[in-house]
């Protein structure tokens, strides 16, 4: 299915402009609560703390719209499996007409430890396969906010594409629970404050979390 009609109706000329948010992830049970899945995990957070449902299947992605104070939201998960996010993303930004900077990726970074979050405009794709696709949809635009959940490196000579696969042991699975409960709260800063105003405040408390996450990984 690719657009089915959804109101525009959150996008009028005298209302605040709205937010596309996407996490990214693997559809079906077979990867739920997987690190690949944690841009799924965020987005089920954020609905869930706003009583937005998940169930309407728009331009390929789950897909869910609300209000945070006055200001509209879009959620979406991409259905097409990781690599071909950009297939959801894209068609969702232009069916809404929204520029590059009022669009959010949220996905999983292992250059990131686990639970660590980084808020960032634009970037490049850092070898992660659902944001080449969405970068290539974009036309090669980069110029997209990232929210980014830190999932940690394999261990030893575990080979990347099994580990983003597996599921989180009990541990990791505490902090990443934690990062979802600061993302949500990230998020709606994002959209009450600007990304400027937003990543300033929120990377600098990310850092001693960083510092304190490395300091127990020693």
């Amino acid at each position: 299915m690719l657009c089915r009609t959804i109101s525009r109706s959150f996008c009028t000329a005298s209302s605040p402009k709205p937010w596309l948010f996407v996490g990214l992830g693997n559809p079906g049970p077979k990867y739920q609560s997987t690190r690949h899945n944690v841009g799924f995990d965020m987005i089920d957070a954020f609905a869930k703390s706003l009583g937005i449902s998940m169930d309407t299947v728009h331009c390929k992605a789950f897909f869910g719209q609300g209000l945070v104070g006055d200001v509209p939201v879009f959620l979406a998960k991409p259905q097409t499996y990781m690599n071909l996010s950009g297939e959801a993303a894209g068609p969702l930004a232009a069916y809404y007409k929204l520029p590059l900077n009022r669009v959010v990726l949220i996905f999983d970074d292992m250059n990131l430890p686990c639970g660590v979050l980084r808020l960032q405009q634009g970037g490049g794709h850092g070898s992660h396969n659902g944001l080449k696709s969405v970068i290539y949809q974009f036309r090669g635009n980069r110029d997209f906010a990232r929210l980014r959940i830190g999932i940690g490196r394999p261990p030893g000579q575990m080979d990347p594409k099994a580990f983003v696969l597996q599921s989180f042991n009990a541990t990791a699975r505490e902090r990443i629970n934690a990062a979802l409960r600061e993302g949500v709260d990230a998020l709606k800063l994002l959209i009450a404050k600007g990304l400027s105003e937003s990543a300033r405040c929120f990377n600098t408390e990310q850092k001693y979390k960083h510092l304190r996450v490395q300091a127990m990984q020693t």
